[in-house]
């Protein structure tokens, strides 16, 4: 019996450290293929993506009543600001998402009086500007999505150049 001990503590061990990884590191993974399908204007760039199809899906289980856009960022350049123009009599959000899949912020049309705002994403100790709304993350990359609810898909073509005034890029006035 003493002779499979060993084997059996290893195998234990190596499975536990296994599983931790796994856990551990899927998250990044995972951000990384979403940052792939919703970056195709690029990075710190926002793209407007077409309406989800079977065929096409870019985020999980996406609502076919949603029109999505997307900025992957990359903080390591400096701080990326997020303008949210919501489209009037529309529900919209804004969700930024960390490297490990974490929300670090979300707003809706509603929150913000229906108004445009510009949110800062910004890593501990970088310069942003002074009275800047800022979210602060300890991840230089991930994504800023926003979702645009649609009464009927048809008319997302009516309504393209109004999630087009939406924008991210990097910070270039830093004070």
């Amino acid at each position: 019996m003493r002779s499979w001990l060993g084997p059996i503590l290893l195998g234990l061990i190596v499975a536990v450290a296994t599983a931790w990884a796994t856990i551990a590191y899927i998250p990044y993974g995972l951000m990384h293929v979403a940052m792939d399908r919703l970056g195709q204007g690029g990075v710190n760039r926002m793209s407007y993506g077409n309406l989800a199809t079977p065929e096409r899906q870019p985020v999980v289980r996406p609502s076919p009543d949603l029109a999505y856009s997307g900025c992957p960022y990359d903080l390591s350049g400096g701080p990326v600001a997020i303008d949210v123009a919501p489209v009037p009599g529309r529900y919209s959000s804004l969700s930024i998402f960390d490297a490990a899949t974490d929300v670090i912020f979300v707003r809706n049309d509603i929150e913000a009086g229906g108004k445009p705002y510009r949110i800062i994403v910004a890593r501990t100790g970088q310069a942003v500007p002074a009275g800047a709304e800022i979210v602060r993350t300890d991840h230089d990359r991930g994504i800023a999505l926003i979702r645009l609810l649609l009464k009927d898909p048809a008319e997302i073509g009516g309504l393209d150049a109004a999630r087009r005034q939406s924008s991210c890029a990097i910070v270039t006035n830093r004070k």
